[in-house]
């Protein structure tokens, strides 16, 4: 396992366990979060990476953050995986996307994830997975 992959699986255990400071532990000051690049703009900062994940973690539930496949090179991560959880309402949302993370030493400096924000939608109002994206999650989890 890599660096980068190793401080990953590191915010990823932090994140199931609801822990964000320990998830805000792993990123620098200055970060710069893309969070569905291109469709919104880019989070900056500790602060506004502490909003975004207490949205998020408001309406996430029984956490299974997966990741399919990764490469390492340099102080990059690029990752492909899937988000998924229980909505407050009890509707499933299963997002795969595809991310890069940057670091500076031990610290994520840059994060973009792509992600379809419509899937996300059409899940959060109880629609079914589509088959395209039961395909996807059909895989084991990467070591």
């Amino acid at each position: 396992m890599g660096r980068c992959y190793g401080i990953l699986q590191q915010v990823i255990q932090a994140w199931q366990a609801k822990d964000i400071d320990r998830v805000l532990a792993f990123m620098d000051d200055e970060i710069v979060w893309h969070y569905a690049a291109p469709a919104m703009p880019p989070v900056r900062g500790k602060a506004a990476a502490r909003k975004l994940l207490q949205r998020f973690q408001a309406d996430m539930h029984g956490i299974q953050w997966r990741i399919f496949a990764h490469a390492e090179t340099g102080d990059r991560l690029f990752i492909e995986g899937v988000d998924d959880y229980r909505t407050t309402d009890g509707h499933r949302v299963a997002a795969p996307y595809a991310g890069v993370l940057e670091f500076r030493g031990d610290l994520i400096v840059g994060w973009r994830d792509y992600v379809d924000l419509g899937v996300i939608d059409q899940q959060k109002a109880g629609q079914p997975l589509t088959r395209q994206v039961e395909g996807l999650l059909d895989r084991p989890a990467a070591t």
